[in-house]
């Protein structure tokens, strides 16, 4: 389908969307709305989860966008009430993207490709995300997959900790706060949702739940869903598909006593779209992705057939898309139980698994049969010699299984709530390399790299990479939460004490290990071998929190608090690696880190204040980070060594503003507002003697500005969205000489709930038009040290630059969906 498509579809819908906006009035119901309804929710702490947060109260303060919160910290939670009107392909990530302090783009508009997201300037990987309770970061390198977690319809809250993750939460990484997202429990009542929606770039989605209602004595209740997703992608040729199953239960044991559940499954096959650099941008323009053409094989035969690379053309880059593929599955399976030991005594319990399979990054890659291989040549291409060079598909292969248990228990003395806990988790992540033949279409014979692999003479697989690593973690943590001048003021004393032991082992593989001498600080390349070898490190962190709330009245109170964060350094800091150097056999001694890693903290100050009434809710947080060890990846020109440095300490600072209205007359308003400033505090050093003069210049990835709207007309059986947000401009260097641009973007939701008819309830036609205004905009996918030649301080050598490559802005997605309920 072209990129530039104009559909039928996508006429109807707008004048469907028209018509909804034109009838409002005359449609619309006013009879009053229910006490239950005009509640003001609130957030709270889970009764069953740990680290969670859920909402009470059935109000729709800023339709869903903002709850009422005591929390001693910055603090943002969404409700069913505004995703439940999403796309359901969605993501998270699109759902808190109005949120304060919260920078983040999808790489397309319904969400099934993933996306990214910062944080006051903190990057997804030092964020923590959990999935009702489970850490869902990646227990190597933390990244976060967004649209591998949960249907939309099945997502009850998302909270994001602005500054400051959960003293409970499950989390090794998290520097830069968190992100906590739980499914609903199963209904009371029997039924069977069904839902499907249609839209443009061919988009079809299934989705079907099935609740139990109430069994057992009324002590037990399941739910059960499927969803079916595929979609093309904006540009280029290919496509995605997603099969999700979550299933939950609940089981009350008695009014004490509580055990919630949940599987939740994910497989999907998608395309990658293409990220592009400025200079490619400009040259092959908005739509360029990756080749529509295979360039084939030579065919086997007598003598040397040597194929060649795919060239890179004004039709595509050098990567034909049958190759660029992202295949993955994940499991995510819980327990969790809240148990009453004696009187205002309680212990929670939550044993979980985190199981994913996948692979991604494949390439073209030209491999010799005389030289490529471990062990001696071998024939690959079956034509009985071994002079060919052969074109297979290459990809990363990981594997992980993540077992871990977190416990608590709570109880009340006088004004004294008090917590102990305890997390322990032992992942183990395997990660390999692996090659395949490819198809006469240019395909990999096998897309999942579980079979079929290029060998050796041995008969072991041609990997390009082959570890393991075993991360076990250990954290314990204690809690007082104090009450005084009759509930007037609060005090949040909490101590965490983690404990992060990477244990990784590198197998001779065909990347091969760095020899370097040193003399004098002068590091002279030698002759790289395969080598298997092991590098296991432990660090521990004591990270104190203190808060405060003191209400002023009813409706107002202030709040502050302080604590200290900290991320353990990822794997890949010691593996061997063909992007980069990290490790290396130094003088003739055994394989080590060029540079030790240390961990990255940060200590980060919340102070505000918040009003909040049933008609408005308004909370107003300044911010303060001391940000320490942060870690950035450089490569030194003159021994072309590329590894991980420390970059030292960031200050990050801002202000962040979010107000919500009631319901008047059927209108209802959110609004967000994030003024920050991330500050480096010291010159980057990346050779022995050379700095980049970085001290004073903006971190990358951090806009100064960001600012949402949302405003919505919901009345009878009818409902009306629009939101909005503005992006400020942000740097992609930390030599802040390259900045993407500023833009803005909407969307806009719609739907209308029609009567009853016997047993089908709730029938309902949403409309959900995203990007509404075509904007076209770009996001970095990375942060790089340097866009342009720089001079260093201290050796005045010449730093060459580095290619930053941006995620587009997808174009105007218009969709419908029909759902139903069946009791």
């Amino acid at each position: 389908m072209s990129s530039r498509y104009k559909s039928v579809f996508s006429r109807t819908a707008l004048s469907i969307a028209a018509a909804l906006v034109a009838g409002a009035p005359a449609m619309a119901q006013t009879a009053p709305a229910s006490e239950s309804e005009t509640a003001s929710p609130r957030a709270k702490e889970d009764t069953v989860r740990l680290g969670t947060i859920s909402v009470v109260g059935q109000g729709k303060l800023a339709g869903g966008q903002m709850v009422q919160d005591d929390s001693v910290k910055g603090r943002s939670t969404i409700t069913k009430a505004a995703m439940e009107k999403e796309l359901g392909t969605g993501n998270v990530l699109q759902s808190i993207a109005l949120l304060p302090g919260v920078n983040t783009y999808n790489y397309d508009a319904t969400g099934m490709f993933g996306g990214d997201v910062s944080i006051r300037g903190f990057a997804s990987d030092q964020i923590g995300f959990t999935v009702n309770g489970v850490p869902v970061n990646d227990s190597g390198g933390y990244a976060f997959y967004a649209q591998e977690m949960i249907d939309k319809e099945n997502v009850c809250t998302a909270s994001v900790a602005q500054g400051s993750p959960e003293l409970e939460s499950p989390n090794s990484g998290a520097t830069g706060g968190s992100v906590s997202m739980i499914t609903c429990d199963p209904t009371d009542t029997r039924r069977v949702r069904f839902s499907q929606t249609l839209g443009g770039l061919n988009l079809k989605r299934t989705f079907v739940r099935f609740d139990s209602g109430r069994f057992a004595n009324d002590k037990a209740k399941v739910f059960l869903s499927y969803s079916h997703a595929e979609v093309d992608k904006w540009k280029g040729i290919g496509s995605g598909k997603k099969d999700h199953i979550d299933a939950g239960f609940s089981l009350d044991l008695n009014a004490d006593n509580k055990i919630l559940g949940s599987i939740l499954y994910n497989r999907m096959v998608n395309q990658n779209i293409q990220t592009l650099s400025l200079t490619q941008l400009n040259q092959y323009g908005y739509y360029y992705d990756y080749s529509p053409t295979n360039i084939g094989q030579k065919t086997p035969g007598p003598g040397a057939q040597v194929d060649i690379a795919q060239p890179t053309t004004a039709a595509g880059s050098g990567i034909y898309y049958g190759l660029a593929l992202n295949p993955f599955e994940n499991v995510i399976a819980s327990v969790s139980g809240s148990f009453k030991l004696a009187e205002d005594t309680y212990l929670k319990v939550q044993p979980y698994m985190w199981y994913g399979f996948g692979n991604g990054g494949w390439s073209r890659l030209l491999l010799s049969e005389s030289t490529g291989l471990m062990g001696g040549a071998k024939d690959i291409n079956g034509d009985g010699d071994t002079l060919d060079t052969v074109a297979l598909g290459r990809a990363s292969v990981t594997k992980t299984n993540r077992p871990g248990v977190t416990a608590e228990v709570s109880t009340t003395m006088g004004n004294h709530y008090l917590k102990a806990g305890l997390w322990y988790e032992r992942a183990a992540h395997r990660q390999t390399q692996p090659a395949v033949r490819l198809n006469d279409d240019g395909t990999a014979t096998d897309k999942w790299l579980r079979d079929n692999c290029v060998q050796r003479v041995d008969g072991t697989c041609y990997e390009g990479r082959d570890s393991k690593t075993i991360s076990t973690v250990y954290q314990l943590y204690l809690n007082d939460q104090i009450s005084l001048l009759n509930d007037r003021a609060f005090i949040n004393l909490g101590l965490k004490l983690p404990s992060v032991t990477r244990d990784v082992t590198n197998y001779a593989n065909e990347t091969k290990v760095p020899n370097y001498t040193v003399v004098n600080g002068i590091y002279t390349a030698g002759t790289a071998t395969s080598k298997t070898f092991n590098i296991e490190r432990t660090f521990r962190e004591v990270l104190p929190q203190l808060g405060a709330r003191f209400n002023i009245d009813k409706k107002q109170h202030l709040f502050a608090n302080v604590s200290k964060n900290f991320r353990a350094p990822p794997n890949y800091a010691y593996q061997v690696s063909s992007s980069g150097v990290y490790v290396a056999s130094i003088n003739g001694g055994p394989v080590q880190p060029i540079l030790e890693v240390k961990s990255e903290t940060s200590t980060m100050i919340d102070a505000g204040y918040r009003f909040q009434s049933r008609d408005l809710s308004l909370s107003v947080t300044l911010f303060n980070s001391d940000f320490k060890n942060r870690q950035v990846q450089a490569t030194d020109p003159e021994t072309l060594v590329s590894t991980y440095l420390n970059a030292g300490g960031t200050k990050n600072s801002g202000l962040e503003l979010e107000l919500g209205s009631g319901v008047f007359n059927g209108f209802s308003a959110y609004g967000s507002l994030t003024l920050q400033k991330s500050k480096m505090k010291e010159d980057l050093r990346v050779t022995t003697t050379g700095y980049l003069p970085t001290k004073g210049k903006q971190f990358g990835k951090t806009p100064e500005k960001m600012a949402s709207l949302s405003l919505q007309y919901e009345q009878g059986p009818i409902y009306l969205r629009l939101k909005g947000k503005y992006t400020g401009a942000q740097f992609v260097d930390l030599m802040n000489q390259q900045e993407a641009p500023s833009y803005t973007s909407a969307d806009f939701d719609a739907g209308y709930k029609f009567s009853n008819w016997g047993m089908l309830k709730n029938p309902q036609l949403r409309l959900n038009i995203s990007n509404i205004g075509n904007t076209k905009y770009r996001s970095p996918s990375s942060v790089i040290t340097n866009a342009a030649a720089t001079t260093l301080n201290g050796s005045g050598a010449n730093y060459n630059p580095s290619t930053s490559f941006y995620y587009l802005g997808a174009p105007r997605l218009t969709a419908l969906t029909f759902s139903v309920d069946v009791e």
